[in-house]
């Protein structure tokens, strides 16, 4: 594999130094994709709220400033995301995406797509950088590429945040003047960031999905190992989807939200003790702890979401 490092002279931790740089690396760029998803919701949830006088505390409290919050909340993703391993990283994919296929053949009993998006940070984060490692696998000049990318994703994040917050200072007035560009296309076509969103998410975890059974698959020897690790994770993986369902369909808010990361990552531990590594276990608290930061950060908005 070559990167950065390749082209410096072979000392004592180099390549452990180039393989952190790399990691901190695709930790930025999932936790920008995260801030992006954020920003455009943060967006949308405006203005359904701008629209309805009943839900004008709503409004105020997503339209209030955190100047120092959303850097505070790409700093500590990117450095959950560098600690998580591809395994544990791949396998948060794998269940987010059947918990998601689940919640999509639902959504005409009542489920919500908005809080649905809300509840895949963490899980995007990961998606984006499993994708990263499989599709830069063996690339040359990898630490050149990651570099780029993070770059772009940066730009990228920067431009949705200042979106968000020219919506929140300026669309009441600009959409009823007539006078903003940003504003009037919001105003007649607003309604369709959710699906922007939903298109954008699918072809992120479709190819995160790939990567994350090649990223697991990698590490059998044999097709016997494979079967043996992937039996109880199916099966585990099923009824957990299932309970959730349950859970969704008798009870909401944020208590639920909550106890379903609990649980989540609770039955994953118990998985990986019997067939994972010690590491596995370590990835599963640090994923726990990044479920619940996304979790937290996006409180306000949440609770938006279960009022619509």
């Amino acid at each position: 594999m070559f990167s950065l490092g390749s082209w410096l002279p072979a000392l004592p931790g180099l390549a452990w130094g180039w393989a952190l740089l790399d990691a901190l690396l695709q930790g930025l760029v999932g936790a920008c994709a995260v801030s992006v998803l954020c920003s455009l919701l943060k967006v949308y949830l405006y203005i359904q709220c701008m629209n309805n006088p009943e839900r004008q505390v709503e409004k105020e409290a997503i339209a209030a400033r955190r100047p120092l919050l959303e850097p505070l909340h790409v700093l500590v993703l990117t450095g959950v995301l560098a600690l998580v391993g591809s395994r544990v990283a791949a396998l948060v994919v794998l269940e987010f995406s059947l918990r998601a296929i689940s919640t999509i053949l639902s959504l005409g009993k009542g489920a919500h797509s908005s809080q649905l998006y809300l509840l895949c940070q963490y899980s995007l984060g990961c998606g984006v950088s499993c994708g990263l490692s499989f599709l830069l696998e063996g690339a040359p000049h990898r630490s050149w590429n990651l570099a780029l990318a993070a770059g772009l994703a940066g730009l990228l994040a920067l431009h949705a945040r200042r979106l968000a917050r020219h919506v929140c200072a300026l669309y009441e007035l600009h959409s009823r003047a007539r006078y903003c560009g940003i504003c009037i296309l919001l105003l007649a076509a607003g309604h369709g960031i959710p699906r922007l969103l939903h298109n954008a998410l699918a072809i992120t975890f479709a190819v995160a999905d790939l990567a994350a059974v090649e990223l697991i698959n990698r590490d059998f020897l044999s097709t016997g190992e494979a079967v043996r690790f992937w039996t109880p994770l199916t099966i585990c993986y099923t009824l957990l989807v299932v309970y959730m369902q349950e859970e969704s369909r008798q009870s909401t808010g944020r208590g639920l939200v909550f106890r379903t990361v609990m649980v989540r990552m609770g039955s994953l531990f118990i998985l990986l003790l019997t067939v994972g590594r010690w590491t596995d276990i370590l990835h599963v608290f640090v994923s726990l702890l990044g479920e619940l930061w996304c979790l937290l950060h996006s409180g306000v908005l949440l609770e938006s979401c279960w009022r619509q």
